[in-house]
C-alpha cells in the first residue's frame, strides 16, 4: 500500500505552470530520488506535499488519509517531516534546543519526551559535541547535520529532502549518505531531490525525473539514467 499518494496535481504562478498534473506514489520504506534541471519544479512538488504551498488541482493522500486541504504543521505531525534547501535552523538557540522545540511542536510529546528524543537524534546524527553550540555559528556539513536533525526530531513516517547533500564536499557528501542509509534501514520512507547524483544513486530505490513541471521519466535507477530524453534533458547529452 503506498504511503503518499499524489493524483493529477497542478500549481500555477500567474500564467507559469510549475508543476503540471503530476501523479505519484511512494510506498512504505521507499527512496524516491527525484532528478531534474533547475527551475523544473522539484522544489514546488515538495511545497505542496508538505502544505508550504496549496495545490490548484489533484489530491495529495497520506497513509489512506486525503490531505490536501491540511496545514504544514498538521501534515507534520501527521508524519511528514522536511528539510529545506538552504537549512532554517533557529540560529541563536543551541543545537539541542532546535531539537526539542521540533520534538515538543512536531512529534507533540512533553518536554520530558522531547528531551530524550532530542538526545537520541544528536547520537543518530553525531551532532551530540555540538549539543550547546549555537546553531547559526556551525559549518555547513553540521547545520545540513541538523536540518536533518530537526526533521528527525518530528519522528516522521515520511522524510523529503531538498538538496541535502549540496554545497558538501565529497567525503561530506559520503558521510551524509552513510546516515541516510541508516536511516533507511530504520524503516523511514524518503523522497530526496539531489543534483548530487551519484549519492542519490547510492539510496534510492526509484527515480522520478521531472521537467517543466511534467514527469518525465520515472522507473528503476539504472533504466532513468540511460533515458535518451533524461541523458539530452537533464546531463545534457546526445543520444
Amino acid at each position: 500500500m503506498a504511503l503518499l499518494t499524489l493524483t493529477h496535481v497542478s500549481k500555477s504562478y500567474g500564467a507559469l505552470k510549475v508543476t503540471d498534473d503530476v501523479s505519484l506514489s511512494v510506498t512504505e520504506g521507499e527512496v524516491l530520488g527525484i532528478l531534474g534541471p533547475n527551475g523544473a519544479g522539484k522544489t514546488t512538488l515538495f511545497n505542496l506535499i508538505s502544505g508550504d504551498v496549496s495545490v490548484d488541482a489533484g489530491e495529495v493522500e497520506f497513509d489512506g488519509r486525503r490531505i490536501t486541504a491540511l496545514a504544514p504543521y498538521e501534515r507534520c505531525r501527521g508524519g511528514i517531516g522536511r528539510s529545506y534547501q538552504v537549512p532554517q535552523p533557529f540560529g541563536a538557540m543551541s543545537v539541542f534546543e532546535n531539537l526539542v522545540t521540533a520534538a515538543c511542536f512536531g512529534a507533540q510529546v512533553s518536554e520530558k519526551e522531547a528531551w530524550d528524543i532530542a538526545y537520541d537524534v544528536l547520537q543518530q546524527t553525531g551532532l551530540v559535541r555540538y549539543a550547546n553550540q549555537a546553531a547559526g555559528s556551525m559549518t555547513l556539513l553540521n547545520r545540513k547535520r541538523l536540518e536533518l536533525a530537526r526533521a528527525l526530531a518530528t519522528r516522521p513516517r515520511l522524510l523529503l529532502l531538498d538538496e541535502i547533500a549540496g554545497g558538501l564536499t565529497e567525503h561530506e557528501a559520503q558521510e551524509l549518505v552513510e546516515e541516510l542509509k541508516r536511516i533507511k534501514a530504520s524503516g523511514i520512507t524518503m523522497i530526496w531531490i539531489e543534483h548530487v547524483v551519484h549519492a542519490l544513486l547510492s539510496l534510492a530505490d526509484r527515480l522520478l525525473v521531472i521537467n517543466f513541471g511534467k514527469t518525465l521519466c520515472e522507473g528503476q535507477p539504472e533504466a532513468v539514467m540511460q533515458d535518451a530524453e533524461v541523458r539530452r534533458v537533464y546531463m545534457g547529452l546526445e543520444a
